[in-house]
């Protein structure tokens, strides 16, 4: 136990002087041989709110610190380049490993290691940069052969910081000995709201605004930034008196009196403004005793004092009011306005991390219109919204590269012109200028090489926008990256967004489709609140396949599909069906879902998996029905089973976009089965086996028996036909069905028209003629053709509704028919022999004499049966004739 304890604290020792050694030879891998070596310089903002000082440690490393950057994607690096142009740091490369990846920055400090191939020589501007926008959040640049090692100044950097409210700041910079203080105003508000700030009068006591110098700072119509340098004289907007002239409220100096002894009453001097992010930021600078002494106040550096501020509603100016005026705040205090005791000389920082807006876009927003054209035309780069950029940009209605917001299903017209050397076309990618010649990859929507054209001939490119295209694609030029912006593709109204659509049964769910060539893209939309929303193609929810859209506990919309099988939980299994364009949301409580799906799943032949059986065919009505409930879960009980349902399917007819409520017509059809029975199963059977077994009786009443049972048959049949054509509102030859009885019904009507048509039967003794054989064979069989072919019509039916209704009682009605024939198949069999029996004794002689005739007389007209009966009675009424029939022939 000794030696292994004792071996085991060597090797710990050997361990640790590895790792003190290894750490030794790291550290001296940096030389300090550049002449860089120690420069410091502060980040130039460009986006992202990015601030902070940078620092180079030796030839090898640098830090960064007082750092602050809201989040960026999930490739931001510390990037090098010879130059801050467009093309030159598009080309640059990245210096170390280390990752600004989605996370926002508080007053960080950290060093960095650079790449072992990089040095401090090959880099000229180095940039923090977003690889996957190729954008740039910040950059400083780095002097050259030694030269200029003093950095030039980054507007953005003060000395000190305040904050006056949750997205308002104001920094500063002190400079006694020049006379002067420089003050930055920084504030995560709108557009055309003012950022103000100033001093009180040390003299007033409750009401600090009245005869406070403060500096008010905006941003024109146009964007640029401006500072102005206001007098307070009464709580009201500035006003002026119609009789002296004179101003009252808050007014510039320069409204007050243009000059004072010769000198500008407005002492307030813009250095720099910009709006990034949805953040304001206007830094000016102003003396600290000015030669005004009437409207500006003094500040001592070196005590507190009482200075205000306010945000609010920036009034451009008119013909009346030729100057931007600040609205009244409208907001409480310590949020839209306030005052605080400040030493201006005291060094103060509590501004930790940078500002971040609800709203960070500060483009110009355009909203398309299917009725009027966007006009596209290039411009100067004066405040692109993602630099670097070309010093040409697209513009749209006069609008620098604004956000452009379609909508689906809605087109959009674009009148390009743009001039012959700028095409545009919407792109998935984010620089546009032809992906390709970048080896990248590209969707291109719409536009062209041919989408080019100036103001005497533009070119109209239009624009349809679906439900599969992406949230945000870009317009761009083919030619020249990035010079255009974002697209928004939000959500039209569905009815714009599919083709067709129709309401669900109770009309408490909307239906909408779109067909394609192989696929179809269907929505759904509940028209109440519920937990979820389910639509199944079938008669029913049991045997059908289900889509089921809901919102899950974290707020996110899924969609599912189901086997259904039967009323249990048990019986609700989950598919995977290739469904692709996924979308569920619900807005107010109402659920709308989407998908796409192909007509035919992509299953191999030998796949046995449900969702392989659910192929949809646009040619065949399909039955749709829904479900609605409270709550719907992956693992699915009796409890949240419970929901509201459809009465019954609507049938949809995909290509023609129409809809039809599918009526419970079983006893109708059952109407109607029963009456085909009765004429096909009783009525002409039993006329057809009187006019083949009955001769032998007595008198004509095979005759009437025949006649009358073929008529009443014929009379049923048209009227279960018209029966079910009413009821179906309409005659369709789509089923073998229909296809057997429309044959059946045709060689059933044939036959009455036929024995109208028949010849007269010679008289006894006399040889046939051949119309006569000809008619017998020909009505003889169509008979029995027809009976064969309107039994075959009556299974058919049987299978049809089985199919439609997935009756329960189907098989059994199927037996008991099958049943019923082959008794009276029995029947033809037992009458036949004893026919043939009767026959073969008459043929041998073995029958004695008979009244009557012999022969049956069918010179009577059939379908007039009186007649038959007339002259019945005139044969009888005379001598009865007795014939003796011998033995033998």
């Amino acid at each position: 136990m000794y030696n292994s304890k004792s071996s085991l604290l060597l090797l710990l020792f050997l361990i640790n002087s590895f790792i003190f050694f290894c750490n030794a030879d790291s550290g001296t891998k940096c030389s300090n041989t550049s002449s860089l070596i120690g420069f410091e310089s502060n980040f130039t903002m460009v986006q992202h709110q990015l601030r902070g000082h940078f620092k180079i440690l030796d030839d090898c490393s640098f830090q960064v610190s007082r750092f602050d950057m809201l989040s960026g994607s999930s490739d931001v690096v510390f990037w090098g380049a010879v130059a801050v142009d467009f093309s030159n740091i598009t080309r640059g490369f990245p210096i170390s490993d280390h990752r600004l990846n989605q996370t926002t920055y508080k007053n960080a400090s950290f060093s960095i290691q650079l790449l072992p191939n990089v040095t401090w020589d090959q880099i000229k501007v180095l940039s923090v940069w977003d690889v996957t926008t190729l954008s740039d959040f910040g950059h400083l640049t780095l002097p050259s052969n030694g030269s200029d090692l003093y950095p030039s100044r980054v507007h953005t950097m003060f000395d000190n910081c305040k904050n006056l409210s949750g997205n308002y700041r104001v920094r500063w910079s002190l400079n006694v000995e020049d006379n002067w203080i420089e003050i930055g105003l920084e504030a995560a508000t709108k557009t055309m709201n003012y950022m103000a700030f100033g001093w009180a009068n040390p003299n007033g006591t409750k009401e600090l605004m009245l005869g406070a110098d403060i500096a008010v700072a905006a941003f024109t119509e146009e964007g640029r930034p401006f500072v102005d340098d206001f007098y307070i004289t009464s709580y009201s907007e500035c006003m002026l008196h119609g009789k002296d002239g004179s101003a009252v409220g808050v007014c510039p100096d320069v409204v007050y009196e243009n000059t004072t002894n010769g000198m500008t009453l407005n002492n307030t001097k813009l250095v720099y403004g910009h709006r990034r992010d949805g953040v304001s930021f206007i830094r000016f600078r102003k003396p600290l005793n000015s030669s005004d002494d009437k409207y500006d106040l003094p500040v001592n550096p070196t005590e507190e004092m009482t200075v205000i501020w306010a945000l609010g509603l920036m009034k451009p100016p008119d013909t009346i009011r030729p100057y931007y005026l600040p609205q009244n705040h409208g907001g409480p205090m310590m949020v839209a306005y306030g005052h605080l005791r400040l030493n201006a000389s005291e060094n103060v920082d509590d501004c930790f991390g940078p500002l971040d807006a609800d709203d960070k876009q500060d483009q110009d927003l355009i909203i398309a219109s299917a009725k009027v054209p966007l006009v596209v035309t290039t411009g100067e780069a004066l405040h692109y919204p993602n630099p670097p950029n070309p010093s040409k940009v697209l513009y749209i209605n006069k609008k620098e590269a604004p956000v452009l917001r379609v909508e689906r299903g809605v087109p959009v017209k674009f009148s390009v012109q743009t001039g012959h050397n700028v095409a545009l076309y919407i792109t998935s990618d984010y620089l546009g200028g032809n992906a390709t010649l970048r080896n990248a990859t590209e969707t291109i929507y719409s536009g062209g090489p041919e989408a080019e054209g100036v103001m005497a001939s533009p070119y109209e490119l239009v624009w349809a926008p679906d439900r599969n295209t992406p949230d945000q694609v870009f317009y761009q030029s083919l030619y020249q990256p990035k010079m255009g912006w974002r697209v928004e593709v939000v959500d039209g109204g569905l009815s714009d967004m599919y083709n067709n659509s129709v309401f669900l049964d109770d009309q408490q769910v909307t239906f909408f489709w779109t067909i394609s060539k192989d696929s179809i893209s269907i929505a759904a939309r509940g028209e109440k609140k519920s937990g979820y929303l389910a639509i199944a193609f079938g008669g029913e929810m049991v045997n059908s396949y289900a889509y089921v859209g809901w919102i899950d506990n974290a707020g996110k919309g899924r969609l599912n599909t189901y086997w259904i099988d039967g009323k249990d939980a048990s019986n609700v299994h989950l598919t995977n069906e290739n469904l692709t364009h996924v979308r569920c949301k619900s807005e107010d409580g109402i659920i709308t879902f989407e998908f796409t799906r192909p007509f035919n799943p992509s299953c191999s032949s030998h796949d046995k998996k449900k969702e392989c059986k659910n192929i949809l065919d646009p040619t065949t009505p399909l039955r749709v029905v829904w479900a609605m409930g409270a709550k719907w879960s992956e693992h699915l009980s009796e409890r949240n089973m419970h929901s509201v349902t459809s009465q019954r399917p609507v049938r949809v007819m995909l290509m023609r976009g129409s809809s039809e409520a599918e009526q419970d017509l079983r006893p109708v059809l059952a109407v109607h089965g029963f009456m085909m029975f009765l004429a096909w199963g009783i009525l002409l059977p039993g006329g057809i086996l009187a006019a083949r077994y009955l001769k032998h009786v007595k008198g004509d009443g095979w005759y009437q028996i025949h006649v009358y049972l073929q008529y009443s048959g014929l009379a049923i049949i048209l009227l279960a036909v018209l029966f079910a054509v009413a009821e179906l509102h309409g005659f369709f030859v789509s089923s073998l069905h229909v296809k057997f009885g429309i044959a059946a019904i045709f060689c059933a009507c044939v036959q009455p028209v036929n024995a109208y048509l028949r010849p007269k039967k010679p008289d006894h003794g006399v040889e046939a003629s051949s119309n006569r054989i000809i008619w017998e064979y020909f009505h003889v069989n169509v008979g029995r053709g027809a009976i064969v072919v309107g039994i075959a019509a009556l299974f058919t039916g049987m299978k049809h509704l089985g199919e439609r209704y997935k009756g329960e009682n189907v098989h059994g009605l199927s037996w008991a028919l099958i049943i019923w024939f082959l008794i009276g198949a029995l029947i033809v069999i037992y009458l036949e022999y004893h026919e043939r029996q009767r026959r073969r004794d008459r043929f041998l002689g073995r029958g004695n004499w008979v009244l009557g005739n012999v022969e049956e007389d069918d010179s009577v007209d059939l379908l007039n049966p009186h007649h038959a009966s007339a002259r019945t009675g005139s044969q009888n009424s005379g001598l009865m004739e007795v014939q003796l029939e011998p033995l033998s022939r």
